[in-house]
Parts: structure tokens; C-alpha cells; sequence
């Protein structure tokens, strides 16, 4: 357990330092655009007041509160798990950055009442609507490493 919670803390330590210095430092929340390396890498600020790209967004303070609780429920699910049956490496590793992505949003809701997103990509003449951030990224690669290292005793 001690992998998950280092990876954990990594992860939202460099997503939260990330959204400080963007948000904040560089005052994209003033800003609301940022060229870093157009088109492929831009900073666009969004408030998320709902889950990925949006969906169940809602400004009222149920859905803020019903999205933090779901997200804990998750991360208690997660360690549940992984003192039950863990994983090998990797899926430690995989629940570690599924961890740290999820308590990253967690904060955010907290003291913004929204998800701070920032990371916008294009390429190839797609122009991409949609922006991220680090925790998003660290979610989907935690959700996806955990199906594909699953382990458990059958494995091991």
C-alpha cells in the first residue's frame, strides 16, 4: 500500500502544483487563454462544474457536493481493493495515479466549487473544444492500467 499512497501523492502534488502555477501564477483564470506550442499544446481555462467534458454539469451545490462524494467513494473502493486482493506493480502504480487524479478534482471542488481545466490539444486540423488537466490524465491512465494489471492471486 505504501506504492499506491506514494504515487498518490506524487500525482496530486504535480497536478495541484500545475494548477497553481497556470491558473494563478501565469493568471489564466484572468487570462483565459494561454499559446504554449499552437495547435498542439494551449492553455484554455474551464471551470468543470460536471464530470469529463462536462456532462452532469451543474452549477448548484448538490451536484458539487453528490461528485466529490462519488469521487471518494471511488478512492475508498480503490484502497479497498487493493488491501484485498492487490495487483502487481503496475496495477499498485495504476491505483496510485487513480488515487492522486481523483483527490487532485476533489480539491479543486473544495475551494473552487468546479474542477480547474487548462490543457487544451489539437492536432491534424481537429481543433479540440475541450480542455483538461493533469488529474484528468492521471484518472483515465489509473483507470486503464487497473483493467489492463489487474493481478490478484490468480495472476501472482
Amino acid at each position: 500500500m505504501g506504492l499506491v499512497w506514494a504515487v498518490a501523492f506524487a500525482i496530486f502534488l504535480v497536478d495541484q502544483v500545475t494548477k497553481i502555477w497556470v491558473v494563478h501564477v501565469m493568471d489564466l483564470a484572468t487570462r483565459l487563454s494561454i499559446d504554449v506550442l499552437p495547435p498542439f499544446l494551449n492553455f484554455r481555462m474551464a471551470w468543470n462544474y460536471g464530470v469529463n467534458f462536462g456532462l452532469l454539469a451543474g452549477d448548484a451545490p448538490a451536484t458539487r457536493w453528490i461528485l466529490i462524494s462519488v469521487a471518494v467513494g471511488i478512492v475508498l473502493f480503490v484502497l479497498v481493493w487493493m488491501r484485498r486482493d492487490p495487483p502487481g506493480r503496475l496495477g499498485l502504480v495504476s491505483a496510485g495515479f487513480l488515487i492522486g487524479g481523483a483527490l487532485g478534482n476533489v480539491i479543486d471542488r473544495l475551494l473552487y466549487g468546479a474542477v480547474a481545466d487548462f490543457l487544451n490539444m489539437s492536432c491534424c486540423g481537429i481543433d479540440n473544444p475541450f480542455a483538461f488537466n493533469v488529474a484528468d490524465v492521471a484518472i483515465f491512465v489509473g483507470a486503464l492500467g487497473l483493467v489492463v494489471f489487474p493481478g490478484g492471486k490468480k495472476g501472482a
